[in-house]
């Protein structure tokens, strides 16, 4: 069943991406244009042609990732023990790195930056990786956890402090497999993933019976005073893509039961597993439904 879900998330994603629904559209209406259907093509070109225009000029994108980036924030206070940090893989640019054979960071770098400096602040406690690849072409590689192996030494972090999980291809498996790993299964532990994608993350391991707590990085919006037309594409789709598809993960995780809430907020309890978070590490603006 795992291996259905994953084939069928990356096949389905393939067909739902803004960016590919845009192109599968401009391709349509010009197929239209070519055998003289006129009618039909202007009634595929000129909507996507304004939803293309309106993403290009002005970060609409950030009215739906700002939600998922605000669930959850970094502790107000930080917990003055834990038992680990939890970083999930997806930092790495994994294909690149192969091809040239030298460690490189996707645009979720900042998740080895946030995980080197809760390092640095508690120096005596694990650091677990879990990832391995995303890609239906990579899986005979080593994978993220290879590489993260190397830059998390690269910054800094002792090798025997690491615990690598490199199955796990989703944030499902991320826990699944990184469970038995941990060095106190009713421990505490910090979790860095990017922001957006922390409400699913958190879900999931409630769902597993796994204590975070979660430190999101890899903020992707803007704030208030400088959400501007600047006609920047590509900055555009960086909110895009990933809001769209982690909104997309949130409600199939849900239905398929991999999680107990839809959209995951601080405070609650999984019905089905045993963790509780720890209200008092949460700032108090989180705590309200979008």
């Amino acid at each position: 069943m795992d291996e259905l879900f994953f084939l069928a998330s990356k096949i389905g994603w393939a067909f739902l991406s803004p960016g590919n629904l845009l192109v599968f559209a401009f391709f349509l209406g010009a197929v239209f244009l070519l055998f003289n259907n006129f009618r039909a093509a202007k009634k595929i070109l000129v909507p996507t042609s304004l939803i293309a225009f309106v993403l290009m000029a002005y970060p609409v994108s950030d009215y739906l990732m700002q939600p998922l980036e605000s669930r959850f924030s970094v502790p107000k206070e930080m917990p003055e023990n834990i038992d680990g940090i939890i970083i999930l893989g997806g930092g790495e640019d994994l294909k690149r790195s192969i091809s040239w054979e030298i460690a490189e960071l996707g645009m979720a770098g900042d998740r080895y930056i946030g995980t080197a400096s809760l390092a640095s602040e508690y120096p005596n406690v694990p650091v677990i990786f879990t990832g391995g690849s995303g890609s239906l072409t990579l899986q005979s590689t080593d994978g993220e956890g290879a590489l993260a192996r190397k830059i998390l030494t690269t910054i800094g972090i002792d090798s025997e402090r690491l615990i690598i999980e490199s199955q796990s291809r989703n944030t499902y498996e991320n826990f699944k497999y990184t469970k038995p790993l941990l060095p106190k299964p009713k421990g505490h532990y910090l979790l860095v993933t990017s922001a957006f994608h922390m409400p699913r993350a958190v879900g999931i391991a409630r769902m597993q019976g796994v204590n975070v707590i979660p430190y999101p990085v890899d903020y992707r919006t803007n704030s208030d005073e400088l959400r501007l037309f600047d006609f920047d594409l590509f900055d555009h789709l960086k909110a895009l893509e990933p809001a769209w598809r982690e909104w997309i993960g949130l409600t199939v995780y849900y239905l398929t039961g991999k999680t107990d809430h839809w959209f995951p907020k601080p405070g609650e309890v999984s019905l089905t597993g045993s963790t509780k978070t720890i209200e008092g590490f949460y700032s108090d603006d989180v705590n309200k439904d979008f």
